[in-house]
């Protein structure tokens, strides 16, 4: 699994008071390239700067954030994050080339964005996040998902963008208030490649524990993860201090894999027989499954 390093982000402490900052003289550039290497260190395979909406001065801190980072790790490749697109456009003016395509994260399903984002991505030769964010807000089920897939993915290719330079994002939702969406997910991963043959897919990982107490997001985005990549999910952003998912993803806790892929395909565990952290995955795959009703507590059941 390829993770992309969520942690140059507006919403945090330290680093989201250097993006909110207007003037570049204020800005602590080293706090931001010492958590670029961390998150390269710690194993990540791209950096992803998110600056949020950044309306008011994003087309001038986008290129200063690219050129700061790009500094500090000049051969990781990026994923531009904003809202704003102008500020976007700004920072793939200055980015250096990487060892792959740096990525436009993201592009929503909806004409009004696609229409101005897809030309800008095909102008730099980057690939982009498709977000199935459509017209109507969060699609109801995988077959919506579907026909937003397709209507981007078309246009797209008429731009001159091949599906292998696309990341589907078919969001994920909150475990605790929409449950069902998660099953959605996992069946349009398993519709995508027929529907686009060598376009990869990604997920904001992390979204599925919004909400749910501190202790329990680890085990539920790391089982997640794995259920994802049996359909053929190719990356997620991640958070780069969870030691264990970055494990996972590098292949180096194939017990925890074969367990939730076993489960996956219908084996049932002898949960007395499992030690107590694979008892925690066991669970929180029936959680996910809906198999057992979410509370805050299903890992004491």
């Amino acid at each position: 699994m390829i993770l992309f390093g969520e942690s140059l982000n507006v919403i945090s402490t330290v680093i989201g008071k250097q993006f909110r900052e207007a003037d570049p003289a204020k800005r602590d550039s080293v706090a931001i390239q010492e958590e670029a290497v961390r998150q390269k260190e710690l194993g990540m395979d791209y950096i992803d700067i998110n600056l949020g909406p950044a309306k008011k001065f994003g087309t001038e801190l986008m290129p200063w954030v690219v050129n700061v980072v790009q500094e500090a790790v000049p051969d990781m490749p990026l994923l531009l994050d904003t809202s704003n697109i102008d500020a976007i456009e700004a920072g793939l003016k200055v980015a250096k080339p990487a060892s792959v395509p740096h990525i436009v994260n993201s592009i929503m399903a909806r004409p009004e964005r696609y229409e101005k984002m897809v030309p800008i991505a095909a102008q730099y030769e980057a690939d982009f996040v498709a977000l199935m964010w459509g017209p109507d807000g969060l699609p109801r089920d995988e077959n919506e998902r579907a026909a937003l897939a397709v209507e981007l993915i078309y246009f797209a290719n008429e731009a001159g963008i091949a599906n292998e330079r696309i990341w589907v994002d078919g969001i994920v939702t909150p475990v605790n208030i929409q449950q069902q969406q998660l099953m959605s997910l996992l069946n349009f991963q398993m519709m995508l490649d027929d529907m686009a043959p060598g376009a990869k897919s990604t997920c904001g990982l992390s979204n599925i524990s919004n909400g749910p107490p501190e202790h329990l997001r680890g085990v539920l985005n790391q089982t997640y993860m794995v259920m994802l990549e049996r359909y053929g999910m190719k990356a997620c952003i991640a958070d780069p201090l969870d030691t264990q998912l970055t494990a996972i993803a590098k292949g180096q806790r194939q017990d925890v894999v074969d367990l939730i892929n076993g489960m996956m395909d219908g084996n049932e565990p002898d949960i007395g027989s499992l030690s107590k952290e694979m008892q925690d995955y066991a669970k929180t795959y029936k959680v996910i499954m809906g198999e057992t009703l979410y509370s805050d507590s299903w890992l004491e059941i």
